[in-house]
C-alpha cells in the first residue's frame, strides 16, 4: 500500500511526498483500511490537514470514506463536513470506459496481436521484417510494439504503431507464407478505431502527470470525453457515419461513462473556475453544448454550489482571525457589552444595509485571460500574484488545485519498489523496502517547504504483493516502469 501527499507550499509550487509504502495484508476491508491510514496520518501529525483522499474505484475504498467522514478525530476538520473530500482517480475510471469498449473490436485487435506476436517471436522473423522495411523504403526508429490486454493504452500503443507499418505487414505477408495479415478493409476499420481512441489516449496522459496541476484539467477532460462519446454513439453524426463499429463501441462506453461522469465531480469544476483562462464561461459553454439550454442553470447551480464552499473558507478565516485577535488584547480594558447592546442596530438603521462583494464575484467580473495567448499560463503563478488581491478565495485555490485526479504518483512508486526489490533482495524486510523507497523520494524530490495545503492519495494495497510474487516467480529483475506504463494499471 502507497499513502502520498500533494500540497503547495508557500511559494506555490506543487508538491509530492511518498509518506509510506508498506505490505498490508489481507483483508482489506473498510475498517482495516481507515484504522491504518489514521495511524499513518497521526504519525505524521497531518490528521487535521486533509482536505482530499484520492482513491480507485472500489467498495472498501468507499466503505473507509464513509467512516473517515464520520470519526470523531477526523471528520470535524473535514471543510463542510467532507461533501468533496472522495475524489475517485480519473484514469481508472476512463480505463473501465475504454475497455468496455474496445470489447467490441477484440477479435481485430486480436488479428493485429496475433501479428506482432509472430514477428517478435524470433530473430529470424525479426530480420525478415527489416528487410520489408528495407524493401519499402520506411525508415523508422520505433518497433513493433506488443500490448498488455489489461492496460488499453498499451492496446492503443500496439494499434498505432501496427498502422504505421502496415506496407510492411502487408509485403511480409506476400514473402512469408506462415505470416496472415489484414485485409485492407479490417485496416481500414482499425484506422478508424485508433482515431477514435486518440483523445482517450491524450486524456489519460494528461490526466496522468504529477509534476503540475491537473484538477484544472480535468473538467475540459471529461467534457471531451463525453462529447466524443455522443457524437459517435449517434449515428447521423457526420463525422461518424457508417462507421458500425465505432458507433457500437461509443454507445457501450456511453452506458459507462453516464454510471460514473454523469454527474461531473463538482470539486473538480470549481478548477476550471479557478482557471482564469476559463472561467465561470467555460462551465456554461460545456454544459450548453451537452445538454442544451439546462446546461445554463447547471452551471449556476455550480457557482452556487461554489460560494456556499467558500463561504466556508471565510468561517474558517474569520475563526482564526478572531482567535489571533483574543489572544492579542488579552489584559486590554473592553467597554461592557451592555452599554454596546444596540450600538449595532442604530448603526445599521443609520447607514442602511451593506454588503461587501466576495472574493469570487470580483475574481469572475475580470476579463478572462485569453488562452490562445496564455496557452502556457501557470496557474499556479498566477494565484501566486494574486493571492493578496483575493485573499479567500486563494485559500481555496491552494486546496482545489493540489488535488491529485488520479492515483498514478502512488502507482509509480512500485517502479521504485521494483529497483530496490529484485530476484536476489526480494527478502528484504518491509521496513527496510519503505525506508530505502520514501528516502528515494525525498531526496530526488523538491525540498520540503511548510504544508500548508494537503490532498492525500492511496495505492492499490494489493500491488506491492503483484510485485513481490513477480519477483519470486520470475528470472527478469523488474525494470522500472515509465509512467505512461502506469497510468492504466489502475
Amino acid at each position: 500500500m502507497v499513502l502520498t501527499a500533494h500540497y503547495i507550499n508557500m511559494r506555490w509550487e506543487l508538491e509530492k511526498k511518498v509518506l509510506a509504502f508498506f505490505h498490508f495484508p489481507p483483508p482489506h476491508t473498510g475498517a482495516n483500511l481507515t484504522e491504518k491510514l489514521l495511524c499513518l496520518l497521526k504519525e505524521w501529525g497531518i490528521e487535521r490537514k486533509i482536505f482530499s483522499v484520492t482513491l480507485d474505484n472500489a467498495s472498501n475504498n468507499d466503505a473507509m470514506v464513509s467512516i473517515l467522514k464520520k470519526h470523531p478525530s477526523f471528520g470535524p476538520s473535514l471543510i463542510d463536513n467532507g461533501v468533496f473530500f472522495h475524489v475517485r482517480c480519473g484514469a481508472h475510471i476512463l480505463n473501465l470506459i475504454v475497455h468496455e469498449g474496445i470489447k467490441v473490436v477484440d477479435s481485430s485487435l486480436e488479428k493485429i496481436r496475433r501479428c506482432v506476436k509472430y514477428i517478435r517471436g524470433s530473430e529470424t522473423r525479426k530480420s525478415r521484417f527489416a528487410l520489408c522495411l528495407d524493401n519499402l523504403s520506411i525508415v523508422s526508429s520505433k518497433q513493433v510494439r506488443q500490448d498488455m490486454p489489461i492496460r488499453w493504452n498499451s492496446t492503443f500503443l500496439m494499434l498505432e504503431s501496427a498502422l504505421g507499418f502496415r506496407e510492411a505487414f502487408t509485403h511480409l505477408n506476400d514473402i512469408d507464407p506462415n505470416f496472415d495479415s489484414l485485409s485492407d478493409e479490417e485496416w481500414t476499420e482499425l484506422g478508424k478505431i485508433a482515431e477514435f481512441l486518440k483523445p482517450f489516449y491524450d486524456i489519460t496522459t494528461l490526466f496522468s502527470g504529477s509534476t503540475y496541476p491537473t484538477t484544472n484539467l480535468y473538467f475540459s477532460g471529461v467534457w471531451r470525453i463525453h462529447l466524443k462519446i455522443n457524437e459517435a454513439a449517434c449515428v447521423n453524426h457526420v463525422e461518424f457515419e457508417n462507421q458500425n463499429q465505432v458507433c457500437c463501441m461509443a454507445k457501450r462506453m456511453k452506458t459507462k461513462f453516464d454510471k460514473y461522469w454523469n454527474s461531473y465531480s463538482v470539486i473538480l469544476s470549481f478548477a476550471v473556475i479557478l482557471d482564469p483562462r476559463y472561467k465561470l464561461q467555460f462551465v456554461e459553454y460545456c454544459y450548453v453544448k451537452l445538454f442544451g439550454h439546462d446546461g445554463v442553470n447547471i452551471a449556476k447551480e455550480t457557482l452556487d454550489k461554489m460560494k456556499a464552499f467558500l463561504n466556508e473558507y471565510r468561517k474558517s478565516s474569520n475563526e482564526t482571525n478572531i482567535s489571533s485577535s483574543q489572544r492579542s488584547i488579552r489584559g486590554s480594558p473592553n467597554i461592557p457589552p451592555n452599554d454596546l447592546e444596540d450600538f449595532g442596530n442604530y448603526e445599521s438603521q443609520l447607514c442602511g444595509p451593506s454588503r461587501k462583494e466576495s472574493d469570487l464575484e470580483t475574481y469572475l467580473k475580470e476579463p478572462r485571460l485569453d488562452h490562445h495567448q496564455h496557452s502556457e499560463l501557470d496557474v499556479l503563478e498566477y494565484w501566486k500574484t494574486n493571492e493578496g488581491k483575493y485573499p479567500e478565495l486563494s485559500m481555496m485555490a491552494r486546496d482545489v488545485l493540489s488535488i491529485p485526479i488520479t492515483t498514478v504518483a502512488s502507482e509509480s512508486a512500485f517502479s521504485i519498489g521494483g529497483r530496490i526489490l529484485d530476484k536476489y533482495r526480494s527478502v528484504t524486510l518491509p521496513d527496510n523496502v519503505e525506508a530505502l523507497l520514501c528516502t528515494h523520494d525525498w531526496l530526488c524530490g523538491t525540498p520540503v517547504l511548510l504544508c500548508v495545503a494537503s490532498a492525500i492519495q492511496i495505492g492499490d494495497p494489493v500491488s506491492i504483493d503483484r510485485v513481490v510474487y513477480a519477483l519470486k516467480n520470475s528470472d527478469e529483475i523488474v525494470e522500472e516502469a515509465s509512467e505512461e506504463e502506469l497510468m492504466d494499471a489502475m
